[in-house]
């Protein structure tokens, strides 16, 4: 608990357009890591475009860390198939949650992040102040794969007692 700076809880919206792993369509989850932490959706069956809206909540003790993000077929005789997968930086939320912000309208645009070669975004990603909290909407590009991409939301959650930001 002494290391613990807060909770980051990451929720998986939904997937669109992956690659077919089976003949004609995919049984698509996603495993989302951060150091030794590992966390997963639930598998969706037969789907290039799973809606899975899970919340996955990772402890956060070193906000340098990248999310790492893979996303399997499911395979009931057989290893599960490869689909993808992305890097995350949060180093940009983390400074915006660090700033503290207070008394300002939600759905304020505290910064954007393009795409670029050095991240994995498929469109422009806003960090907003949303009903009192920091809240980061995303698209993510797949690599490794033919296509496909994941929506995702962060959000952070404050641990009282932790040692906080």
């Amino acid at each position: 608990m002494e290391n613990l700076l807060g909770l980051l809880r990451i929720r998986i919206h939904r997937g669109i357009n992956l690659a077919i792993r089976d003949v004609t369509t995919s049984d698509p989850y996603v495993v989302v890591r951060m150091g030794r932490q590992k966390l997963k959706t639930r598998v969706v069956k037969k789907n290039l475009n799973p809606e899975w809206n899970e919340d996955l909540t990772l402890s956060i003790t070193e906000p340098i860390l990248p999310i790492k993000l893979h996303v399997y077929d499911k395979d009931t005789f057989s290893l599960d198939d490869n689909m993808g997968d992305a890097e995350l930086d949060i180093f940009p939320f983390i400074d915006a949650v660090r700033k503290r912000f207070k008394n300002i309208p939600s759905g304020t645009i505290i910064t954007k992040i393009k795409p670029s070669r050095q991240n994995c975004l498929s469109e422009e990603s806003s960090i907003v102040w949303e009903n009192d909290r920091v809240v980061q909407n995303v698209f993510i590009r797949l690599r490794n794969v033919e296509r496909g991409e994941i929506e995702l939301q962060l959000q952070w959650t404050d641990i009282p007692g932790s040692k906080g930001l």
